[in-house]
């Protein structure tokens, strides 16, 4: 469906989803992602789109968020620029995206919804989406307010549907991307163990902490203002959640999270200068290697688990 070779796709990500990390994934045969949003012009995201289209001649999708927003970003125009652009895949979440399906239907887009609940799956099957990724607590970013693991929602939502469906949070290896498939995925969505690749257009310090991390590195906010959202643990993300336990509303914490804070740790390798996103899955992360060493490794290995079960299934 999506020209691809390996079940694995690249989640968009503010700040990293760039040309260079989306080539190189799609060029491994997996499905690369640019994030419209870490682009602050139509025209800096088209330009995004053909640098992608020259480091790879391969499908690659670009992530469009839609969120309430007192001064929402030009959409209509990003839309445009992707459908302008060639683009043959768009990865989108926040919204219903009945609202924006018959653009990209009649521009012969291929459309990847972001899921947090099995309602939410449902209704976007009916909306007429290719495909949704099923975000289970353990992701980074905004896993919803269910606290539902991918081990439970990612099956109970697949039984539901009968659209392709990519299992997200938690995986980060070739046993995960087997499990998603024993659970009833057609493949995997990973953002974190991407940010730990060396095409990722971040720090090495940062690349190094996901390394070190485990599963104890990260921590919730915004939970009490309905918008839960899980980040890496640092001394900002433990006074956010400090403040806002107390009572504070979303005023109180916005100095501290700041996206130009989040991008200043990308940029410099200060993981204590801000938020920045980190799923649960980098007690997995255990290396730094390129996207083609790691979409091989996870392949190879989940193909070799598979094998192995298969045979021993057979020796009984």
């Amino acid at each position: 469906m999506f020209g691809i070779t390996a079940p694995i796709m690249q989640g968009g990500m503010q700040w990293i989803g760039k040309a260079e990390l989306a080539a190189a994934v799609s060029n491994a045969g997996g499905l690369g992602c640019i994030t419209a949003l870490t682009y602050p012009t139509p025209e800096d995201l088209a330009h995004a789109i053909e640098q992608c289209q020259e480091l790879t001649d391969r499908p690659f999708a670009v992530n469009v968020t839609t969120l309430p927003s007192i001064t929402p970003p030009p959409y209509d125009e990003f839309r445009r620029v992707i459908i302008e652009g060639g683009v043959q895949v768009v990865e989108t979440s926040g919204s219903n995206p009945a609202e924006f399906m018959p653009v990209y239907r009649d521009a012969g887009i291929k459309v990847v919804h972001k899921v947090t609940s099995r309602r939410h799956a449902i209704k976007a099957q009916e909306a007429g989406v290719d495909a949704v990724a099923v975000i289970g607590f353990e992701a980074a970013g905004h896993p919803g307010e269910l606290d539902t693991p991918s081990l439970t929602l990612l099956p109970a939502i697949v039984r539901e549907l009968d659209i392709p469906v990519l299992g997200a949070g938690g995986f980060a290896d070739g046993s995960g991307l087997v499990a998603a498939l024993a659970l009833g995925a057609d493949g995997i969505l990973m953002a974190t163990r991407f940010m730990a690749t060396r095409e990722a257009p971040i720090h090495d310090r940062v690349k190094a902490a996901l390394v070190a991390g485990d599963e104890l590195n990260t921590a919730l906010i915004f939970r009490e203002l309905g918008n839960t959202a899980r980040v890496a643990k640092n001394r900002i993300a433990l006074e956010v959640a400090r403040r806002l336990a107390a009572g504070s509303d979303f005023s109180g914490v916005r100095e501290l999270v700041a996206g130009v804070r989040g991008r200043e740790v990308y940029e410099t390798g200060n993981t204590e200068a801000g938020i920045w996103w980190a799923g649960i899955s980098q007690a997995l992360i255990t290396d730094v290697p390129d996207c083609a060493e790691l979409i091989d490794r996870i392949v190879g290995d989940a193909e070799e688990l598979i094998a192995h079960s298969l045979s021993k299934q057979l020796s009984e």
